[in-house]
């Protein structure tokens, strides 16, 4: 079959789900801006699959350039950062950034969620856990501090003398200063006996009070659960999954006294009775755009787990989870995808193209006019 010659400005796309399609010759900046126009085509929101962060990183900085002139929303969902299995635990700002994305995409109808593959793979959050956990202030509000230390202590967050990054707060007489994930800067709360009064931002180092707000927007502070309720289903389901005193472990121990220790995500699975996936939060309107190579990838990357498993797993303090608890291969990612309309692009021509893939089409237009001249 030969390809089509088309212009990245007007990319075709698929028009039923299931279907899939191939850009070839799409290397450059050419995949940033035919993706950022089959945006502005689509009628429902895209997901951008990443080789990887770095690849995913360029991805996002394209779009938002070529996607800057229509108000193109673009959302990143980051990886972790961390190696399977490892004993540390993600940044803060990275779980601020990815619980934000998540509150996000409950309501996003347009736009782009860019993801690197190994990231897509993995299992997350359910959307029950950010419904029971988050919540709004507003001025005017009624607000019992005890309650409120109390709800923000279950929700994760830290009781600290003086906020410098996300996921502390701290509490001063009738001041309740508030880092919330997702957001960008603190927040100062004055009451007034037991109504907010003001909402202001607040610079971390130096401490000052700066502009006014009448909202504030409160997720919670880790990707996991750890009120009392929690504790018990971690204990519970610590003990179904692994044979022996669960005391040996530090982790089971840890957990069981309310702390967080380093890489207590790789078991985030034992938390709920079921965990999710990005699809779990994603219309059935969706558009799938992923390079070519996105199962090489994701084989890749479950090696890499299988491997590091196996180096791991006999450690009778930190007992692993087996990785199909916490991610989803490349069978179950495929079969995931195939009901969605679906584009794979890739540098190379027809020839390498994958199986099964008959619409082909060629972004290698000769005959481009400048940008912005469409």
């Amino acid at each position: 079959m030969s390809e089509v010659r088309i212009s990245p400005l007007q990319p075709p796309l698929p028009t039923a789900p299931g279907e899939h399609r191939l850009w070839t010759q799409a290397s450059g900046a050419c995949p940033g801006l035919a993706i950022a126009r089959a945006a502005a085509a689509h009628p429902g929101p895209l997901l951008v699959v990443a080789e990887g962060v770095r690849a995913a990183a360029q991805l996002s900085e394209q779009l938002r350039f070529f996607g800057a002139a229509e108000g193109l929303q673009v959302l990143d969902f980051p990886d972790w950062e961390t190696l399977p299995y490892d004993v540390f635990s993600p940044l803060p700002e990275l779980i601020s950034q990815r619980l934000a994305t998540l509150h996000e995409l409950r309501r996003l109808q347009r736009g782009v969620l860019v993801v690197p593959v190994a990231t897509l793979l993995g299992r997350i959050v359910p959307p029950s856990y950010l419904d029971a956990h988050s919540l709004m202030l507003d001025l005017g509000q009624r607000l019992d501090i005890e309650p409120f230390r109390l709800k923000l202590d279950h929700a994760g967050y830290q009781c600290v003398s003086q906020v410098m990054t996300h996921g502390e707060y701290a509490v001063r007489g009738a001041l309740i200063d508030l880092f919330p994930m997702g957001a960008d800067q603190p927040f100062r709360i004055d009451l007034f006996d037991d109504e907010i009064d003001t909402i202001r931002t607040f610079d971390p180092e130096t401490q000052r009070s700066a502009g006014k707000v009448e909202q504030v927007r409160l997720l919670p502070a880790r990707e996991f659960p750890l009120d009392e309720a929690a504790i018990s289903q971690f204990r519970r389901a610590w003990r179904v999954r692994f044979e022996g005193d669960p005391q040996r472990s530090v982790i089971y121990r840890e957990i069981s006294d309310g702390n967080a220790p380093g890489g207590i995500e790789y078991y985030l699975p034992l938390f709920f009775t079921e965990t999710a996936t990005l699809f779990d939060y994603l219309p059935s309107d969706l558009l799938v755009i992923q390079p070519a190579s996105a199962r090489d990838e994701a084989e890749a990357f479950m090696a890499q787990v299988a491997e590091r498993y196996e180096q791991r797993r006999h450690d009778i303090q930190r007992p692993l989870l087996k990785p199909d608890e916490l991610y989803l291969d490349a069978d179950a990612l495929a079969a995931m995808l195939k009901d969605y309309a679906r584009v794979s692009y890739q540098a190379g021509s027809a020839a390498q193209r994958p199986k099964g893939i008959a619409q082909v089409h060629d972004l290698a237009n000769r005959r481009l006019p400048p940008l912005g001249l469409q």
